[in-house]
């Protein structure tokens, strides 16, 4: 009976407005006043199976920490290239991609900078093939050497000028990597070969220095041998003296009773 009468006072106040539910008697019957329940209490009932925000965010947080965050592609190029005035210079550039190369998606940008603060200037692409834009500068004296498919995208510049000193920038986009790679090279032009080193002071040192290193190890190694057999030495004439001093002991006991 009080199951009852708590189900009816329960009914009653969810009751305030009209709505197209009706809350079921004991028997299953509509009941005889209005019970029929708001918009307001049915979300009530809708959100409680809801998950909670809190935990909403925490399964969130923890799903994305479980996946692996994206690694950028990386591109292999020397930092500085010095290049001897008139000679060919290839400026290398490799790059480490989690997808094959696909010619039809794959780009390439080869640019030109003068000085930190200029602008760069394009002077080749690669658009479903090589495109040389044949810069003033350059004219045809670049050439593409590399290979996309070996993940090498080096281009040779010809007959290195002292105007061709500068940055260049090797830019790769390799969809569906959604990272692109950048490398950067400075190139100088030298003229004349720096002097090679002569190596034949630094091997006289070495030689002379290894071979004061042995003398010396080898002085030691006899000072400790020498002390050993001294030490061996001492101790065999103690012992020795130390069973004399025994014998004579034992003789003069004997010679007393007599």
């Amino acid at each position: 009976m009080l199951y009852v009468s708590l189900k009816y006072i329960c009914a009653f106040f969810l009751a305030s407005n009209h709505s197209s539910l009706v809350v079921l008697g004991p028997s299953n019957h509509p009941l005889p006043y209005p019970t029929r329940l708001t918009s307001q209490s049915l979300k009530m009932h809708r959100d409680a199976w809801l998950p909670r925000p809190a935990f909403s965010l925490t399964g969130l947080s923890l799903f994305f920490s479980l996946v692996p965050p994206g690694r950028s592609m990386e591109v292999t190029v020397p930092t500085t290239l010095n290049v001897l005035n008139g000679s060919d210079a290839r400026l290398p550039c490799t790059f480490n991609s989690c997808y094959t190369v696909n010619h039809k998606q794959f780009s390439l940008n080869w640019t030109y900078q003068e000085c930190s603060n200029c602008s760069e200037e394009m002077f080749l692409q690669f658009r479903m093939k090589i495109i040389n834009l044949k810069l003033e500068r350059f004219r045809d004296r670049v050439e593409f050497s590399g290979n996309p498919s070996k993940y090498d995208v080096s281009v040779t510049l010809r007959n290195v000028q002292l105007e061709d000193v500068g940055t260049y920038n090797c830019y790769i986009m390799n969809p569906p990597d959604r990272h692109r790679g950048h490398g950067k090279i400075y190139l100088q032009v030298l003229m004349e070969e720096p002097p090679e080193r002569d190596s034949t002071v630094a091997v006289i040192v070495g030689a002379s220095v290894g071979g004061f290193l042995a003398v010396v190890i080898l002085v030691l190694m006899v000072v400790k041998c020498m002390r050993r057999k001294k030490e061996q030495k001492l101790s065999t004439d103690d012992l020795k003296t130390e069973e004399e001093g025994k014998t004579d002991g034992e003789g003069n006991a004997d010679d007393g009773p007599k």
